[in-house]
């Protein structure tokens, strides 16, 4: 395999827009890629694009007459048909929906192929991660599930365990539902306990289909308010024994960057720092327990498109081409020019919030009366015997 990294970008996917009042700000894509410019990334991984994906790419997890609702709404956005989810507050109708969503999805699928075949070790899609599509409808600011998408073509290229890893804010309900029922897919969700935020859904005890499906959904739900030490500890408690029991020949990872303190639509308090140790994490465990190291990592949510967005996508990217930013340098003032000539706002100026996270590990053992600890038992009570492992 190559030993660069392989980072996927179109300009043209910044037209996936819902309008200046939805705060999917497509400038966080543009900015993080101005942010990777300004660091030299693009010299240390290879930059490529990937065609759209195509009717019969999109049909491998959404079905025909929904794609039809897209193009159809895509063409003329008064025709959207909010039974399919489009039209409505949280996706919005807009010229080129399809077109812009499907070059998404493509840059995702392109990127899993690329893995597969070698022709590099990881790859990274930041203006992917829309997990919360579903087959038949959009949902939650998505409108075809790329992440699904890129599973189900390792599938189809002849895969037989793909693990999923997801951290955004939300829970990865899309991907959940699309690999239910198939053993082949190890899917786990940290994010947000759902009785505080959309969905509503990755309870602990949604462990996948009775059958050959059970034990194949894994989901950590996290109480509001939790920071950089639970989080770490929830993740570190949970993903690294079940990647090393699947021992997936691909890794998938969602980096939703909307767990940070200063995201506007959720409640949880971590830090950019933390965010950076989690996407080490998955690094390492791609090559600790992945067959051939090969790992997919993708964007996700994230609404502090100035401040958070782009610092955390670019360490992803550093990271993914095994060429780290320092947390501590000063961020090029090259870059802050373009984000106050873009947004008329303050660019942060180190890729750091000053934190230095630390977190107990599980064997230390756990607290019956902390809520965190609370939450990391009911998954592992839930999930773990399924599997065949201790709770």
């Amino acid at each position: 395999m190559s030993g660069r990294g392989l980072l996927m970008w179109d300009e043209a996917v910044t037209k996936y827009d819902f309008g200046d009042s939805h705060p999917m700000d497509p400038v966080r894509l543009a900015l993080t890629m101005g942010l990777v410019r300004a660091y030299g990334l693009d010299r240390v991984v290879d930059v490529v694009s990937a065609k759209p994906a195509g009717d019969s790419t999109l049909r491998l997890v959404h079905r025909e007459d929904y794609v039809a609702a897209v193009r159809a709404a895509s063409a003329d956005p008064r025709m959207a048909d909010q039974s399919y989810g489009l039209g409505t507050m949280d996706d919005p109708a807009f010229v080129g929906m399809h077109e812009a969503s499907a070059l998404i999805a493509g840059q995702s699928v392109g990127a899993a192929e690329a893995v597969w075949r070698g022709e590099a070790t990881h790859a990274v899609n930041f203006a992917g991660g829309l997990h919360h599509a579903m087959p038949g409808s959009a949902s939650g600011f998505c409108v075809y599930n790329d992440a699904s998408l890129a599973i189900a073509r390792l599938l189809e290229l002849g895969a037989e365990r793909v693990a999923y890893v997801d951290v955004d804010v939300h829970h990865g309900d899309g991907v959940q539902a699309a690999f239910w029922d198939d053993p082949r897919v190890l899917t786990i969700s940290l994010h947000e306990h759902p009785r505080m935020l959309f969905p509503g859904t990755g309870w602990p005890e949604e462990t996948g289909a009775p059958g050959a499906g059970e034990g194949s959904a894994v989901n950590v739900a996290l109480p509001a308010g939790t920071g950089d030490e639970g989080w770490l500890r929830a993740f570190h408690a949970v993903v690294p024994e079940l990647l090393a029991d699947f021992r997936p020949q691909v890794l998938v990872t969602q980096h939703g960057a909307d767990t940070h303190f200063e995201d506007p639509l959720a409640h949880l308090a971590v830090s950019l720092d933390a965010q950076r140790i989690v996407q080490e994490s998955c690094h390492a465990l791609a090559h600790e327990w992945v067959e051939g190291g090969r790992w997919l990592a993708l964007g996700g949510g994230g609404y502090a498109v100035v401040d958070v967005v782009p610092r955390s996508w670019t360490h992803l990217v550093g990271i993914a081409g095994h060429a780290p930013v320092d947390p501590e340098s000063v961020i090029p003032s090259s870059w802050r020019d373009e984000v106050y000539a873009r947004t008329r706002q303050l660019g942060p100026g180190r890729m750091t919030d000053g934190r230095t996270p630390r977190w107990r590990e599980w064997e230390s053992g756990y607290d019956p009366a902390d809520r965190l600890d609370q939450a990391v038992l009911a998954t592992r009570r839930a999930v773990f015997p399924l599997r065949g492992l201790l709770a």
